[in-house]
């Protein structure tokens, strides 16, 4: 686990723990050079049963998002592979997951998860448009933050697949 105050490649200071999934630990960090906040997923390689299996998801995911630009994903900015943990640094994320305000507020204003549709349709059409086609395979309340702006963003790649053609004959 990397401690709060390290710094991870020489520029990423480690300010405090934001999230934990299955594998992995998400960091707030901040580049002092750049003045910049990122977001810093680091998954260990101890305690992981077969870790090249788990590094492959890995790359797959940060490769599919490495090359999208769109304004409701996240941006891949660097990957760091070190003798004892993966890391992706990525753009923070502001705001609370879709799940987390559900479960706080109940219910949202029908204008609103109109808008927050807008968006989630408009990425996935563009992530469907792609050649070969993104396809996300992970959409629950969890995985869309809400930020303060009021528009959304859609995260964690690990399921997303490119399409892959096949012959059905």
């Amino acid at each position: 686990m990397l401690e709060i105050g390290s710094l991870v490649d020489g520029k990423y200071k480690i300010l405090n723990k934001v999230g934990q999934g299955g594998m992995s630990v998400v960091y707030l960090a901040m580049n002092e050079k750049a003045n910049k906040q990122w977001a810093v997923k680091e998954v260990r390689k101890d305690g992981v049963k077969d870790f090249e299996v788990v590094k492959q998801g890995l790359v797959a995911e940060t490769d599919i998002l490495k090359k999208l630009n769109h304004p409701n994903l996240p941006s891949i900015i660097d990957v760091i592979d070190t003798d004892d943990s993966f890391i992706i640094i990525m753009d923070y994320i502001q705001g609370n997951s879709l799940n987390k305000a559900l479960d706080e507020y109940g219910a949202q204003p029908q204008e609103q998860v109109i808008g927050w549709a807008k968006q989630l349709c408009d990425v996935l059409g563009y992530l469907h448009s792609r050649t070969p086609a993104i396809i996300y395979r992970d959409m629950k309340p969890a995985n869309v933050m809400l930020k303060p702006d009021g528009n959304v963003t859609l995260i964690d790649f690990g399921t997303a697949r490119e399409f892959k053609e096949r012959n059905l004959a």
